[in-house]
Order: structure tokens, then sequence, then C-alpha cells
């Protein structure tokens, strides 16, 4: 009642406030916006894509870039699927497209390859019993700031839409988002 209609409609108060930008594909959001938040990262960096091939492929140098985070004492960790596993198959056949879900996540297995072993930083394959929820939801986090893309039925991750949230709350979109990677982390094992 205190506040005009046309502020309670521009200004977020509530649980959106959280949300600082919507992009209806993954690949509307620009790679700048995943270097800057890559590079103001200090304590953690979680990139729980099934499987993070395009990371790579965007962002310069970025298996350097990540092994000076980790030497600085960033937390790295990389959750994605197994390339052996019934959902990456089932997930072929339904995308049915040239570069497949396996080849996506051997891309990755061969840059954290080339990365090394450093300490902190850290890959899991997730569970089986997970996988379907792992493959239908990627998380990206960075510190406070996460990139949140929901996979819709067909379509590959970078036709998906996608949100950037921000940690305002406790509770909060942030929150629900980071604890269900970290329950899928938890359940996973190592690559």
């Amino acid at each position: 009642m205190l506040w005009p209609r046309v502020v309670r409609n521009n200004v977020r108060t509530g649980t959106d406030r959280e949300i600082v930008r919507g992009y209806p594909y993954r690949s509307a959001c620009p790679s700048s916006v995943w270097g800057e938040l890559t590079e103001a990262a200090t304590e953690d960096i979680t990139l729980a894509g099934y499987t993070n091939y395009f990371l790579w492929l965007d962002q310069p140098a970025y298996v350097d870039t990540l092994r000076r985070k980790a030497e600085a004492g960033c937390r790295v960790r990389f959750l994605i699927g197994d390339p052996e596993g019934e959902v990456t198959r089932q997930r072929e056949a339904v995308e049915d497209v040239a570069l497949s879900v396996s080849t996506r996540i051997r891309i990755t297995l061969e840059h954290l390859a080339k990365l090394g072993e450093v300490p902190g930083v850290e890959a899991r394959f997730s569970a089986a019993s997970d996988a379907t929820n792992h493959v239908s939801l990627s998380v990206f986090r960075f510190d406070r700031d996460a990139l949140v893309t929901p996979h819709l039925a067909r379509g590959v991750g970078h036709d998906s839409p996608m949100l950037h949230l921000r940690r305002q709350e406790e509770r909060g979109l942030f929150d629900r988002f980071a604890d269900h990677v970290e329950e899928l982390w938890e359940r996973g094992r190592r690559v």
C-alpha cells in the first residue's frame, strides 16, 4: 500500500532480487560474463554442467586461468557426467547431434588432464543414480554468483535458458541450486 505500483513493478524486493539477469539461451550470455565471474572468484568455482566442454572453447587459456585461481587458494571443482553412462547414451539419442555428449565430456577430461594435479582442483563424475538430475540442470558457481541452466527437453545446453543469480539471502534461489550441486557432488565418484 505504501509503495506506488510503478515502484513495486520495477524494484525487486522479494526472492527475485537474486536474479541478476535472465537469458533466453545460454549462448546469449556474453563470454565476458563467464570470464569476469571466473576472475572475480576467490573462494569457490564449481562447474557442474554435464559436459562443461564449451568453457574450454569460449574462455582463452582457461586451463591456465583455473590453475592460477587454484594456486591462489580458490577451490575449483568439476562435476561432469560419465561418458560411458546410460544417461549419456540416452541423451545422445535425444539430442542427435554430431558433437555427441560423450565427446563433449571427453573434451573436458582432456583439458582436465592438461590442468594436471593441482592442489585445490577436483573433478567427479555424477553418480549413475543422479545422472538424470545432473543432465537436466547445469549450475556454474563463482563464489556468490551462479549461472543456472535448466535444460529443455530436446535442446542442447547452449539452446536452453539461463539465469544469472547472486546470493542475497539464506535459502533463496542461489542456496537452493548450490545445495542441489552439493548433494550431487557428495555422491559423485572421483574422475
